[in-house]
């Protein structure tokens, strides 16, 4: 399938796109959101899950809440969290098999490995 249009066009159409893949840029929200795909989760537990304290951990899901992709119920004095959207089960296992397949290269490369990140380039 071949899709011609101009760049501009393209990065405007792939903003949203590449939003998404930001948000799922950072491991503490993709071991939240791996969670998450297992079933609902108290803040406590995926505190317990990725090890980290509390006050990350919520960031993490305030972030995850703006962008639409867990939503969270109060239960007493906790909130209960879960995936809003079912398709990142799907997202999250396609990336895994990539990664598998690619011998995980991505990691390794010299332009997006986990070393060379960086928040604000715009130049990838």
């Amino acid at each position: 399938m071949a899709i011609h249009v101009s760049g501009a066009v393209a990065r405007v159409e792939l903003a949203p796109a590449a939003a998404l893949f930001r948000s799922l840029s950072d491991p503490t929200r993709l071991a939240i959101l791996r969670r998450l795909a297992l079933g609902e989760a108290r803040v406590g537990e995926l505190v317990e899950e990725v090890g980290l304290a509390q006050s990350t951990v919520s960031k993490h899901l305030a972030c995850l809440k703006d962008c639409g992709l867990v939503d969270s119920d109060p239960v007493g004095r906790a909130s209960v969290f879960r995936l809003s959207q079912p398709a990142l089960i799907d997202v999250l296992a396609s990336a895994e098999t990539v990664l598998q397949s690619t011998g995980q290269a991505v990691a390794l490369c010299p332009a997006y490995g986990i070393d060379s990140c960086t928040e604000d380039s715009d130049e990838r």
